[in-house]
């Protein structure tokens, strides 16, 4: 069965008419997603190597999420390797200011943790 990511324009969690932010955020709060955006940001890597930096997370949720990200346009394999595509990479960026709000909130409540 083949993975099928959010799309907008399609109806999706939370959003009957698929208004392309609630595709978005359906896609980005899926089990994983955003931890295999982060790593494949760090540097491109294998289905193996990819498994291991995200914990060793089980292979067919990995590749489910694969076929998602590869279907929304925000992955592709390119060789042996999972790389962010241009608009993958421009997710990425677009996140930077929600990373800092999280930094400032978690210090706020109290909750800051290293790395943050």
């Amino acid at each position: 069965m083949e993975a099928r990511a959010p799309r907008p324009g399609v109806p999706v969690r939370g959003s009957a008419s698929g208004r392309p932010v609630m595709a978005a955020f359906d896609l980005l709060g899926r089990r994983w997603t955003m931890r295999i955006l982060w790593e494949l940001s760090q540097a491109p890597a294998g289905f193996r190597e990819l498994q291991r930096r995200c914990e060793r997370m089980s292979s067919s949720v990995l590749s489910t999420r694969i076929e998602e990200l590869s279907g929304a346009r925000l992955l592709a394999l390119d060789g042996d390797a999972y790389r962010l595509t241009g608009l993958g990479q421009e997710l990425v960026e677009a996140l930077s200011p929600l990373t800092a709000w999280s930094r400032r909130w978690a210090e706020e409540t109290g909750s800051a943790t290293p790395g943050g």
